[in-house]
């Protein structure tokens, strides 16, 4: 039996895990220093914009669908192994204004059912019918897209590390990795942690900003940067618009996300690093993405803030996100990381293509290991 470690255990860490406790030859061991759903995944609003996104071919188009497609099965394969979920399946409504290309959306409909998908697009009239909480005014359009969920980060990550052990899955989260180590070219067959040394036929690093120092001990570079999101969470008197449709609202790079009991959470991805500085969380920019939320939704002004929240994404630098590849020059060592703001809507695609790479190796060579 061969063991895969998957160092990281956010929501794609944990999808991983899940993923692999389905081949029985694989023995897998997942390590965290800290317990699971932190970091970005905490600070994720869970928000899946596959079909809607403007992604329509090659690989970001692929792993939109193929993540898109395994979560309409997953989501109701955990509930039903008694895990406990939160999410959303009314769809995501993302509103337009005046600089927005409707020619494109309207090109993007068309092939989405060519593809099998569903997009509306409606009027200003159509907003105002279902979703009379939007001020309409300044929009010229929206895009709705059924077929987009929502799901709660942190209860998803739980849900699959709790499914994952019960198909034997190890979690260690006091373990802080302090080092790689490969004692043969281009095999790396030790990972040193705080609480013991654990040895892999496989490994997986799934460890979001903390991937690139991995890396670092095994010769190589792959370099990535923090993007900070901010976000609150609201609680309103009564619920907005139609309670019996509550969709995900979009608008400005805003998202309006619907919880339970009259609450919601409003967040964005909002400060980029300047000249490699650290990045600070601001207030004044999060005062601004509220400002821009009541904007959207107006009876959002009445609204009680219950709390906020900052997380901090990675994004790969001079290159395309996310990273899921093999590491340069290693043949058992596999990157699944630099998922930016997508982690949660890419973590089943991403895992399915961890449980490709593993299961189409030969591990001929390492039989003698």
């Amino acid at each position: 039996m061969k063991h895969v470690v998957v160092i990281g255990c956010g929501v794609v860490g944990a999808m991983i895990a899940y993923e692999l406790s389905q081949i029985s030859a694989l023995q897998v061991t997942v390590l965290d220093r800290q317990p699971p759903a932190q970091a970005a995944t905490g600070a994720a609003l869970g928000v899946l914009m596959g079909i809607i996104s403007q992604k329509t071919k090659g690989r970001a188009w692929a792993m939109r669908q193929a993540s898109i497609r395994r979560y309409r099965t997953l989501l109701p394969e955990l509930e039903a192994d008694g895990q406990q979920l939160t999410w959303n399946r009314q769809g995501i409504l993302k509103l337009c204004f005046a600089n927005e290309d409707l020619e494109r959306w309207q090109e993007l409909a068309t092939l989405r059912q060519q593809q099998g998908w569903q997009l509306e697009l409606w009027s200003p009239a159509q907003v105002q019918a279902h979703c009379p909480q939007i001020d309409s005014s300044a929009i010229t359009a929206a895009i709705y897209s059924p077929q987009d969920y929502q799901v709660d980060p942190t209860a998803l990550t739980l849900a699959l590390v709790n499914a994952a052990q019960q198909r034997g899955v190890s979690f260690h989260f006091d373990a802080d990795v302090q080092t790689l180590v490969a004692s043969q070219p281009h095999y790396c067959e030790q990972v040193v942690t705080s609480v013991g040394s654990v040895s892999a036929d496989w490994l997986v690093i799934a460890a979001g900003l903390g991937s690139t120092p991995l890396t670092a001990c095994l010769g190589q570079t792959v370099p990535t940067h923090a993007v900070l999101g901010q976000a609150m969470r609201v609680r309103l008197p009564q619920p907005l618009g139609d309670q019996t449709f509550q969709p995900v609202i979009t608008g400005n790079d805003i998202h309006i996300v619907p919880v339970a009991d009259h609450e919601y959470w409003v967040g964005a991805t909002v400060e980029f690093p300047v000249d490699q500085a650290p990045i600070v969380a601001d207030s004044e920019q999060l005062t601004a993405v509220w400002q821009g939320a009541i904007d959207l939704c107006p009876a959002l002004a009445d609204a009680t803030i219950l709390k906020t929240w900052t997380g901090l994404r990675p994004r790969p630098q001079n290159r395309a996100a996310p990273i899921v590849e093999p590491l340069a020059g290693y043949a058992n060592v596999f990157l699944a990381t630099g998922h930016y703001r997508n982690g949660v809507l890419l973590a089943p695609a991403t895992a399915q293509l961890v449980r490709s790479a593993l299961e189409t190796h030969d591990f001929t060579d390492s039989e003698s290991r």
